[in-house]
């Protein structure tokens, strides 16, 4: 399948859950795609995952001189950008009581300050045409108290959408969001190690939600290609990918 031949991508946050649903679905409609991780393991399984269409890039999207790295190697590797998608993100679930001053830092240094200066790094290198996709989250509209710095991290982005969204229109970028809901992926476990409190969550979120279930990654990725490539007169907008939690 060949819809995005030629197409280029580059996902940070792309070795698991909405960035690597996202990067499966266009390397297997023929684009070629950038990924980012951490993760020994998860940047193993994405290379075995995705194959020869994707380089799998080790890269802390909370590190500057990554974020340099990151730009010069997406030029290196495709010249220009089609699709800049700014997925990674680092969540510490708490009451704001519990909060520590740790995991605000790397929160507010990954999804506020990483997310601006990696568009400033790589818009240069986006396509008339292309776009910036953020993923913001309901917690950046909604008062959730276990959310309360990562909502705040959020908000942060949410307001880059619409900046960006303003700045880069004279270079013809679109710049837009998805906002997930309660998604079904890995970071659950991560955010919340403890399995029984997980479960208890997970329950909680889903008889909460109006669908009465988690989303899926790959509901929220489709949402990023449609706003990336059919969604031509859309910027500085923020789909909701959230089971309508934040809407009715």
């Amino acid at each position: 399948m060949d819809q995005y031949q030629g197409k280029t991508a580059v996902i940070l946050g792309g070795t698991s859950g909405i960035g690597l649903a996202t990067a499966k679905m266009l390397v297997e409609r023929g684009a070629r795609v950038l990924v980012t991780g951490r993760s020994q393991a998860g940047l193993e399984s994405t290379k075995a995952e995705l194959g020869e269409s994707a380089l799998v890039v080790s890269s802390d999207a909370g590190s500057l001189k990554d974020i340099d790295a990151l730009a010069e190697r997406a030029k290196d590797a495709f010249g220009a950008l089609d699709l800049l998608f700014l997925n990674a993100g680092a969540a510490h679930f708490a009451p704001f009581e519990q909060t520590t001053e740790a995991g605000y830092d790397e929160m507010f240094d990954v999804n506020a300050k990483g997310a601006f200066f990696t568009v400033q790094k790589l818009a240069p290198l986006i396509n008339r045409g292309g776009t910036v996709i953020f993923t913001t989250a309901i917690s950046n509209a909604k008062g959730m108290p276990m959310f309360a710095a990562a909502g705040a991290t959020k908000a942060a982005t949410r307001s880059f959408v619409r900046t960006f969204a303003a700045g880069l229109l004279p270079q013809g970028i679109r710049v837009n969001a998805v906002s997930p809901g309660p998604i079904d992926t890995p970071n659950w476990g991560k955010a919340f190690p403890d399995k029984d409190m997980a479960a208890q969550l997970t329950g909680q979120l889903s008889d909460g939600n109006p669908m009465k279930r988690l989303g899926a990654a790959e509901e929220v990725a489709k949402a990023v290609l449609f706003l990336t490539f059919d969604a031509t007169y859309t910027t500085g907008a923020e789909i909701p990918v959230d089971g309508g939690q934040s809407q009715i």
